[in-house]
């Protein structure tokens, strides 16, 4: 059965509203959130993370949009940014993210910059961890706060890390900075969420819960132990097609500990 939100625009709040694409996943969930950012009655608006080269919903996306300003993206995934190029060239926009590489017509993001787009104003901060390109976006508009997560925080469930572009050791300073943030999440795949500090700490628990099971693994396979064996243990409740994944993270997860809790 088709999800009911494809090629829906849904609003979630006054300046933010999802487009979400009907590719679905284990990876993307129910598929790339694509957001569409304006403040009431400004004529342009932002749009951030198209999705796939995917014609018909980038087609949505610009009559949904009108006037695009700019084109921002989150990291360097393609359920994220393939279809960046598509859009600009139809839209006559700039492409923005963190890696110059993405870039189209204006240079990379930076840490700390103030956005003045569609009547609002974005900051950027990088969170590295997922990748080490990821970004998350700021908005602070009468007196509502949001944050755009990419996958640094997902809608449901937990985000891969997967090394050597992903780094636990930053994914939990970048989660310890969004903990003392306020807002909405908007996040790369997922329904939103009402609290992103609660969401934040949740997600430290829950890594630190991992972390522990993987040390009580370790201490029976041995220091040795590949990813794989420890994924049987750890992750022995888990579907099994969900194992490649958990290999992502257990070995990032067992390259924090060596690098930390050296034996």
């Amino acid at each position: 059965m088709s999800h009911p939100a494809y090629g829906v625009v849904r609003e979630v709040t006054p300046f933010a509203s999802v487009l979400l694409e009907d590719n679905p996943s284990a990876m993307t969930l129910d598929g790339t959130n694509t957001w569409l950012l304006r403040a009431p009655g400004a004529e342009g608006c932002v749009v951030v993370d198209p999705g796939y080269e995917d014609e018909p919903h980038l087609t949505r996306v610009i009559e949904a949009a009108g006037k695009i300003e700019a084109i921002l993206i989150t990291h360097h995934h393609a359920d994220h940014v393939q279809g960046a190029t598509w859009l600009a060239r139809e839209a006559d926009a700039p492409v923005r993210a963190f890696d110059r590489e993405l870039c189209r017509g204006e240079g990379p993001l930076v840490h700390g910059e103030e956005l003045a787009l569609a009547g609002l104003g974005l900051e950027v901060i990088h969170t590295p961890g997922h990748t080490a390109d990821s970004i998350c976006l700021a908005i602070d508009h009468n007196g509502q706060s949001a944050m755009l997560t990419g996958d640094t925080v997902l809608g449901r469930g937990t985000t891969v890390i997967a090394p050597p572009d992903g780094d636990l050791g930053q994914y939990l300073d970048s989660l310890r900075l969004l903990s003392g943030r306020r807002g909405v999440v908007l996040p790369g795949h997922g329904p939103d969420l009402p609290d992103l500090a609660l969401v934040a700490g949740q997600y430290l628990a829950h890594r630190e819960v991992r972390l522990d099971q993987i040390r009580a693994a370790l201490r029976t396979l041995g220091t040795t132990a590949t990813p794989r064996q420890v994924v049987e243990i750890v992750y022995a409740d888990v579907d099994q097609s969900l194992w490649p994944a958990a290999e992502w993270s257990v070995q990032a997860q067992l390259e924090y500990l060596r690098r930390t809790e050296p034996a």
